[in-house]
């Protein structure tokens, strides 16, 4: 257990947990993007980039309806994880001396970003639907759709050019 988190035993204490765990990683994502967004090379990598800044900060902001929704106070709590995703991807981008090598690791690094909240939405659904809130649930779903999508894009991208301008 954390030094100032409350501990887990019921499956409504995990949901509001990882809620917050989201939150807080979304937040750090909306933080970051605009730093990729400005390095990006590539024309559709820097467009996507925008693209999803915004999407994110609609993301946050369905995370605050869930948290009233569920009649929890909005705040996060630390993310190990996606703090250590964005640092590596800071670390691998600053050693990079070529735009279009650095377009392929900012891409890479956001594939990461995109992977962790897709596992993170889809628990959060699990939970929600089990815990008897569909209401909830679907609020979750939207996002999750996003991130699915914002994934394929950037897969569409990197096989397109991005990962063939950098070899």
């Amino acid at each position: 257990m954390g030094f100032f988190s409350k501990p887990i035993r019921t499956l409504d204490d995990l949901f509001v947990h990882t809620l917050q765990d989201i939150y807080y990683a979304e937040n750090q994502i909306v933080k970051n993007l605009p730093t990729m967004v400005e390095n990006a090379a590539d024309p559709e990598l820097k467009a996507a980039f925008q693209h999803h800044l915004t999407e994110t900060e609609e993301q946050v902001r369905r995370l605050e309806r869930v948290f009233h929704m569920h009649d929890q106070p909005v705040k996060g709590v630390t993310c190990q994880a996606m703090d250590g995703i964005l640092a590596e991807a800071k670390d691998i981008i600053s050693d990079c001396d070529d735009p279009e090598v650095c377009d392929a690791a900012m891409l890479s690094a956001a594939q990461a970003v995109e992977h962790y909240e897709i596992t993170r939405y889809g628990s959060l659904i699990a939970y929600a639907i089990q815990l008897g809130r569909p209401d909830c649930a679907a609020v979750l779903k939207q996002t999750l759709e996003e991130e699915k999508s914002a994934d394929q894009k950037l897969t569409h991208i990197a096989e397109k050019g991005v990962n063939q301008h950098a070899a």
